[in-house]
């Protein structure tokens, strides 16, 4: 779920997603005064729970516009004498709450653009590392001759601010294979019996080699196949095994 608002709610008055809820109360096409919210809470804490995760954003989101309709509510529910001492009526409490709706989707819009520009810069982090105990108490007059001039200052300021090129990740070799389509070939070959493990992995990459062998290990796990290595870095065959024959042995 992306927000709270879109929460499945099945009450006595209404049934359907959380924000199609806000819409018709403040539409007033819903009496709030007869939605019970206690049942909007426990249905979100039986959604977090069959979830089994907190999202502190939506919750966040949740706890404010369950706020806001407790207070219209109860607004709502005092007496007509005492309306005049309330310092919002009822259309007007309508109103901050639809503005409390477009403040927090204008502070989500901005949290959600920081998180795109935090990632886009996420190959660049700079170390901060503490002065030397030798350089902690030192004056002007240790430093090196020209170390302040102005053109090494300029450059030296030049340096840091310079984008660091992008880091060439072309010699990393992403997996072309999963272990489902080693699984796969794999019993096709045992169907005639037996095979070793280097036809299995003729031709392949090193990468398609180690998941040919994380293949073969889950079909050992699952009593689909063994194999057996007469010596050290020999040929290793892989043969089916049959567990009606195994089991009246």
């Amino acid at each position: 779920m992306r927000t709270a608002a879109e929460l499945e709610l099945d009450l006595d008055v209404f049934s359907g997603p959380f924000d199609l809820l806000l819409t018709l109360v403040l539409r007033e096409e819903v009496d709030l005064l007869e939605v019970d919210l206690a049942e909007v809470v426990l249905a979100y804490l039986d959604h977090l729970e069959a979830r089994g995760e907190l999202d502190l954003e939506v919750a966040t989101e949740f706890l404010v516009l369950i706020a806001a309709l407790l207070e219209l509510k109860s607004r709502l529910m005092l007496p007509r004498e005492e309306e005049d001492e309330l310092d919002l009526e009822a259309g007007e409490a309508a109103g901050e709450l639809l503005a409390r709706m477009l403040e927090n989707h204008r502070y989500r819009g901005a949290a959600a653009y920081l998180h795109e520009r935090l990632a886009a810069e996420s190959g660049h982090r700079y170390r901060a590392a503490p002065l030397p105990p030798e350089l902690r108490r030192i004056t002007i007059d240790h430093a090196p001759g020209g170390a302040y001039e102005p053109d090494v200052l300029g450059a030296a300021l030049g340096s840091l601010l310079r984008v660091p090129p992008p880091v060439d990740t072309r010699h990393l070799v992403a997996p072309r294979v999963s272990v489902a389509e080693r699984l796969a070939q794999l019993r096709s070959l045992l169907r005639r019996g037996s095979f070793s493990f280097d036809e299995a992995v003729a031709g392949a990459d090193r990468v398609t080699v180690a998941v040919t062998l994380f293949a073969l290990l889950e079909l050992y796990k699952q009593g689909e196949a063994t194999w057996e290595q007469a010596e050290p870095f020999g040929p290793i065959a892989v043969k089916g095994r049959d567990p009606a024959r195994e089991g009246a042995a």
